[in-house]
C-alpha cells in the first residue's frame, strides 16, 4: 500500500513511518544537533545536514505526518501558528492586495492589519461565509485571499470550492487556516486551497504542552511557496526538535480524538440548544446553523470541537456560569484533550464580540459530564 492510500488513522498511529534508524526503536529518537560534521575533504556527511536552523530530521520527520496528513507536495513546520502567518503574509510583495475573511481569530486578524499598514498592503475584509461578498471582493485583481473556516469563535463555514474558484479568478492564491477543523475533517488542499495553516499548538498537538505552527502547499514549486521556504530559512522560523518530537508524539492519537471530541461536541451542542436560558448555539453540526449544509460536504467524519454560545442576559450572567463551572477549565486556547470554556469579550475587549458569549473547546471527557456540568452551572 502506498502512502497516497493510507487514511489519516494509519499515518497519524504510525506517525509517517517514522522509526529510530540507530537503534530500531518503533518510536523515532531526537535529533538536538546544531551543526553537522564534514569528511576529511570537507564535504557534508550527510549533503541535506549543514546546519540545525532548517536541518533537522525530527522537525523533516513530523513535517512529514503533516504533509500526509494534509495530501500536501510539502509541509513546514514554525514555532507557533502566528509564526505560520506572518510568514506566508512577509511572502507579499509591497503594495499587494488581500482579501481577508472577517470575524476569524483576534490574532490573525489584529497581525495582518497593522502589517498591511507598514507594508502599504490593499486590505479588504469580507464575510467571506457569503458568497456574494467574497465574490464582489474578488472582482478586482488580488495576490491573496485568506479564510478561515469554521471560523473562531463565530464558527461560519465557508465553500472552501467556491472561494478557490473566485480567488484564481481574480488571480489570487487562496490560504485556508484549517485550524478547527484540522486535516481529518477537512482536506482544504483537495478542495481547491493553495495553502493550509494549521496552528498546531491546538488540535494537531491536543495537549496543550506543544506552541507550533504548520503551513502546506498544493505544489511546492508554487513562487509563494519558494519564498516562504527562503524567508524561513533566512529568518530562522523554525520549530525546535524537542517540540517537534512532542508534536510528532501528540498527532499519532489525532483522529482518534478528533472522533471523540466530534461526537462529545455534537452531543453537548444539541443539549445546549434545547436549553431556554440559551439564546443561541453556533455550532455546524446543528441542522439550522446556517453554514451546515457546506459544512456536510466538506467536513468528513463529523463537525469539529469548538463552538459558541450566546447565554440569555447579560454579562454578569455569562460570567456567573463561567465560574460555576467545575469540569471544564477557564482558560484560552482550544483543541486540547480537555475542555476549556473562555468568555471572548474578555480577551477580546475591543472587538464588538457580544458580552455574553462563551466560546467552548470540546474535550474527550465523557459527554455526560462535561453535560451535567454545564446544566449546573446554568441552573445555578
Amino acid at each position: 500500500m502506498s502512502e497516497d492510500e493510507r487514511r489519516p488513522a494509519t499515518i497519524a498511529a504510525q506517525a509517517a513511518g517514522a522509526v529510530d534508524g540507530a537503534t530500531g526503536g518503533v518510536v523515532p529518537g531526537i535529533s538536538m544537533a546544531t551543526t553537522y560534521g564534514r569528511g576529511t575533504d570537507y564535504a557534508l556527511l550527510r549533503a541535506d545536514n549543514s546546519y540545525g536552523r532548517d536541518h533537522n530530521d525530527t522537525v523533516r520527520q513530523a513535517e512529514e505526518v503533516i504533509r500526509q496528513l494534509e495530501g500536501a507536495g510539502a509541509s513546514l513546520l514554525f514555532p507557533s501558528g502566528m509564526a505560520a502567518v506572518a510568514a506566508v503574509f512577509r511572502a507579499l510583495p509591497s503594495g499587494a492586495r488581500v482579501v481577508l475573511q472577517s470575524g476569524i481569530y483576534h490574532g490573525t486578524a489584529t497581525f495582518v492589519r497593522a502589517y498591511c499598514v507598514r507594508r502599504a498592503i490593499l486590505l479588504d475584509e469580507v464575510d467571506a461565509a457569503e458568497p456574494g461578498a467574497l465574490a464582489e471582493a474578488c472582482r478586482s485583481s488580488a495576490d491573496m485571499v485568506w479564510i478561515e473556516t469554521p471560523s473562531n469563535p463565530w464558527l461560519k463555514t465557508t465553500d472552501i470550492a467556491a472561494a478557490s474558484g473566485m480567488a484564481h479568478k481574480a488571480g489570487a492564491v487562496l490560504v485556508v487556516d484549517g485550524t478547527a477543523a484540522t486535516p481529518v475533517l477537512t482536506r482544504a488542499l483537495a478542495l481547491g486551497a493553495d495553502l493550509v495553516m494549521q496552528s498546531a499548538t491546538k488540535a494537531l498537538n491536543g495537549h496543550s504542552d506543544v506552541l507550533a505552527g504548520a503551513l502546506s502547499c498544493s505544489e511546492p514549486g508554487q513562487e509563494m511557496w519558494q519564498e516562504i521556504v527562503r524567508d524561513r530559512h533566512s529568518a530562522g522560523a523554525i520549530l525546535g526538535p524537542f517540540e517537534a518530537w512532542l508534536l510528532m508524539r501528540g498527532m499519532r492519537t489525532l483522529p482518534l480524538r478528533m472522533e471523540r471530541m466530534c461526537q462529545n461536541a455534537q452531543k453537548v451542542a444539541e443539549y445546549l440548544e434545547a436549553r431556554s436560558d440559551i439564546e443561541a448555539v453556533l455550532y455546524p453540526g446543528l441542522p439550522g446553523h446556517e453554514g451546515h449544509e457546506i459544512a456536510a460536504r466538506q467536513m468528513c467524519g463529523g463537525y469539529g470541537y469548538l463552538m459558541s454560545v450566546l447565554v440569555k442576559g447579560d454579562k454578569a450572567r455569562a460570567l456567573d456560569v463561567v465560574g460555576r463551572l467545575r469540569v471544564f477549565h477557564r482558560a484560552t486556547s482550544l483543541g486540547g484533550v480537555e475542555s476549556l470554556v473562555e468568555h471572548r469579550q474578555t480577551i477580546e475587549p475591543q472587538s464588538g464580540i457580544p458580552d455574553t458569549l462563551l466560546r467552548l473547546s470540546i474535550g474527550i471527557e465523557d459527554a455526560g459530564d462535561l453535560i451535567a456540568d454545564l446544566g449546573q452551572a446554568l441552573d445555578g
